[in-house]
């Protein structure tokens, strides 16, 4: 049974090579490309307009330094949207319920930001490490806690966006098996488990795009401290 249920996160192959490569390709082929006229059709405009809006609201905070991530975060953004909506179509796989996947996004930019924050001002970045006005026997302890939260951000990353995708799709599955089940037996159980599986599609549609969002807002947090 609970094989069954997790077959959905295993990565597919076809002819003994892992198809998850493919999956994490085809996002890119499905935004519509900006054109060279003056005046866009509306679907492209539409677009332009909620990438700037959000590109606009995620750097306006922002130092001007941490401005040359925009086009890295805001690709990491529509990355990451399109890989968890293209999960939620049936017989499709969802790359982001792989916590390798997750932890190869996560990992790289983060020591990216670490990196840029010892380069640019070392001493701040250092000093993020012990908080002023810290009494003298408890530097060492301090010092251990603040880098193990340092080092724990990537993987916070990565398991909150694995974990909420997972749980999300073994909802919608568990629901889903449920009203197979109920549907000879009870047809009105049967009609109300389907309107909770709409309900929970809607829902898994929302948790889909905020965390996509909660995971380049974390990233620009990380950023804005290193800049």
């Amino acid at each position: 049974m609970m094989t069954n249920l997790f077959d959905q996160f295993m990565s597919p192959t076809f002819m003994g090579i892992p198809l998850i490569a493919i999956a994490t390709i085809i996002p890119w082929l499905l935004w519509p490309a900006t054109t060279t006229r003056w005046l866009d059709n509306r679907l492209l405009t539409l677009q332009s307009w909620l990438i700037s809006q959000f590109t606009y609201n995620l750097f306006s905070p922002m130092k001007l330094k941490g401005h040359k991530w925009a086009m890295t975060l805001t690709s990491l953004m529509l990355f990451l949207i399109s890989l968890n909506m293209l999960g939620l179509i049936p017989y499709t796989f969802t790359p982001t319920t792989q916590l390798s996947v997750n932890l190869g996004l996560a990992v790289p930019l983060w020591l990216a930001t670490v990196l840029t924050g010892l380069r640019n001002q070392p001493t701040a970045a250092l000093g993020h490490l012990l908080p002023e006005g810290t009494p003298m026997p408890l530097i060492p302890i301090l010092i251990i806690i603040e880098t193990i939260s340092l080092l724990i951000r990537p993987l916070a990353l990565g398991v909150r966006l694995t974990a909420n995708l997972t749980a999300g799709h073994l909802l919608i599955q568990l629901t889903a098996m449920a009203t197979l089940v109920l549907l000879p037996l009870l047809p009105a159980a049967a009609a109300l488990t389907i309107i909770m599986m709409y309900l929970l599609t809607v829902l898994e549609i929302a948790v889909a795009m905020i965390q996509a969002y909660v995971f380049v807002l974390l990233l620009s947090l990380y950023l804005q401290e290193n800049i």
